[in-house]
């Protein structure tokens, strides 16, 4: 009997992997979310692509989960909320988190968990205190048991509704090590990343 494969979280960098954050973007925000229209080719290149970071989680040669990460103004947000930072903390670095996407057969906590741990790292990497997004409302409970604050009005149409979120990075150090030590996934150990302040850690 053949072991599982096992799951690899990094920054996207090879053109196939590229290729299939495209098609998982299309599944989850076309077929699934019905935000985009329709296309024969069954891919979605997100308007962002240039400047988004993709932090993924491959099986093998299969893209089991991604989101994506923009620091640039304007956000996504700023085209749909007028005075976007009348609703934030003042004095904060602000990046923007979308395009959350996990594929079926892998929704459970260990995707999503080395997914939140990647984005953690990528933040401190990048001096982000404050994160934003533009959370579906079917995962509303998700988003706020992680630490996210609902804020102005609802933003999308149609069964394509969305919520504009924030959270600041000391709220997500604890809420975030609360999910890791709750879920009751066994695979991804919370102990392997740090979520306390300090020094940054030092590549290899």
């Amino acid at each position: 009997m053949s072991s599982p494969t096992p799951l690899v979280f990094k920054p996207a960098s090879e053109d196939w992997e590229y290729e299939l954050i495209h098609r998982l973007n299309y599944k989850t925000f076309v077929e699934e979310i019905p935000q985009h229209q329709a296309s024969p080719s069954h891919r979605l290149v997100d308007k962002f692509h240039a400047e988004n970071t993709y932090l993924i989680c491959l099986s093998g040669r299969k893209l089991a989960g991604m989101l994506a990460v923009r620091g640039n103004r304007p956000f996504s947000l700023d085209q749909k909320l007028e005075n976007l930072n009348s609703y934030l903390p003042p004095g904060r670095k602000i990046c923007e988190i979308r395009l959350l996407a996990i594929e079926k057969k892998f929704r459970g906590a260990q995707v999503l968990q080395g997914i939140l741990a990647l984005l953690w790292q990528h933040g401190v990497e990048k001096g982000y205190d404050l994160a934003i997004i533009s959370g579906t409302v079917r995962q509303s409970r998700l988003y706020q048991h992680l630490g996210f604050v609902p804020f102005g009005p609802m933003v999308g149409t149609g069964e394509a509704q969305f919520q504009p979120m924030y959270v600041t990075l000391e709220t997500f150090e604890v809420t975030a090590r609360e999910f890791f030590r709750s879920s009751p996934s066994r695979a991804f150990h919370p102990s392997s990343v740090n979520l306390l302040p300090g020094p940054v850690t030092v590549r290899r």
